[in-house]
């Protein structure tokens, strides 16, 4: 996980370049509720459990923060569905 760059609102990780490769955002429209709105895993990172992890990482960090964590996302709705 050392890979990922950890923002307030969004977890990253990018190539040495600084393309990014993976991203989860999760704003917080709503004081203590952040909303998980969009996943992106780049095409030749697919299939290896990224999504997941970000996802996963980004529930933990709004847990840390004393936060409700919600999702529009549609990858990210079904993982809290199969996970909580």
């Amino acid at each position: 996980m050392s890979d990922y760059i950890r923002l307030l609102h969004s977890i990253k990780r990018k190539d040495e370049n600084g393309k990014i490769l993976a991203e989860i955002t999760f704003p917080e429209y709503t004081p203590g509720v952040y909303t998980i709105d969009h996943t992106y895993v780049n095409d030749d990172l697919r299939g290896q459990g990224i999504a997941a992890e970000l996802v996963q990482m980004a529930v933990d960090q709004i847990h840390e923060q004393g936060g409700k964590v919600n999702a529009t996302c549609s990858y990210a709705s079904a993982w809290l569905k199969q996970n909580r």
